[in-house]
């Protein structure tokens, strides 16, 4: 399955289809917010995300919610052969994940921070993070089969759904959350819903947002001081750290350092930093498991240390983390 996971911004906006997505949003404003008339609408099932309500209204939900980004366009004829699947399971599901639609016209921030480079595609948040996606239109059956495995991660890393319960057919998505108890973390207070953690997580997000790691990092650590393992908890801390690090490198200097020295396991290690910090997860993956390949001893200790690190940047069940852990493991053993 595709994994669209490549933030780098880049590509040209098409400034004609922009103006004509925003056309058309000022029409369904004119007729009285047509929106709400759509099934599940009123619910907050299905909603419309635009670049600035991304993140309130998907990462922000999504640590307690799966989120399902589906990024289509008027003029995409598989959007339109897509879109109605998605709506529909989304209502079956009834809240175990939420279904967002991004006009990639209208938003052309959100669809670069993406890299939307063709269309349908659909994306799954889940805690904060890109958990999985596709490209392409995908008949009801493979999709309700990708949905069951974004629902599986969800239970995996304690999400609850909000008011979920099993479609009326028993098909829905929202059965693999309501056949097994919540598997939440060890020693967890409540689980996610709970309001005392869910306003350090927001007062996590809404400092990392202007910039304010310390405030984000502390924030992260006392949920760790209470729940050790948290899964959010622990990618969000990984996060900061990473953006630490990140804005103290002088790129240049670091690329240059690890050209020149192959061996040096640290000089690896800031430019693997700096490919994850660009959306190139495999590269830095990659970077990072060369240098363990061609090292020993101490350089290769270090390397393998710091691929460690990053690999709590993902989810568990992440498929490029498993596909790094078990090179990492060949190597090893």
């Amino acid at each position: 399955m595709n994994q669209p996971r490549d933030f780098s911004l880049h590509g040209a906006i098409d400034l004609g289809a922009r103006q004509a997505a925003a056309q058309r949003r000022q029409r369904v404003a004119e007729q009285g917010s047509a929106a709400d008339d759509q099934p599940g609408a009123q619910t907050g099932l299905i909603i419309e995300v635009t670049d600035e309500t991304f993140n309130a209204d998907v990462v922000a939900r999504s640590r307690t919610v799966p989120v399902v980004l589906d990024l289509w366009a008027d003029w995409c004829g598989p959007c339109k052969q897509l879109g109605p699947i998605l709506e529909k399971l989304a209502l079956e599901a009834n809240g175990a994940f939420i279904l967002a639609k991004v006009d990639v016209d209208a938003n052309p921030q959100l669809s670069a921070a993406l890299q939307v480079q063709s269309i349908p595609m659909v994306v799954a948040i889940v805690a904060g993070q890109v958990a999985d996606g596709f490209l392409g239109a995908m008949p009801e059956s493979q999709v309700r089969e990708w949905l069951g495995q974004v629902m599986q991660l969800a239970e995996q890393l304690g999400l609850q759904s909000a008011g979920a319960s099993p479609a009326a057919d028993g098909q829905g998505p929202a059965d693999a959350l309501a056949e097994q108890p919540s598997q939440l973390p060890p020693g967890y207070p409540g689980g996610y819903g709970d309001a005392g953690t869910n306003a350090v997580f927001t007062e996590a997000q809404e400092a990392m947002e202007r910039g304010d790691m310390d405030t984000a990092a502390a924030a992260f650590e006392k949920v760790l001081a209470s729940s050790p393992g948290d899964p959010v908890a622990t990618m969000g801390l990984g996060q900061v750290n990473l953006i630490r690090r990140v804005e103290a490198y002088d790129q240049a200097s670091a690329r240059r350092d690890a050209d020149e020295r192959p061996g040096d396991a640290l000089a690896q290690a800031r430019v693997a930093d700096l490919d994850l910090a660009m959306g190139r997860i495999e590269a830095s993956f990659d970077r990072l498991l060369d240098t363990i390949r061609r090292t020993a001893g101490e350089e290769r200790e270090k390397a393998r240390q710091h691929l460690v690190s990053l690999f709590s940047i993902f989810p568990p069940k992440d498929p490029r983390v498993a596909r790094a852990r078990a090179k990492l493991s060949s190597l090893l053993f």
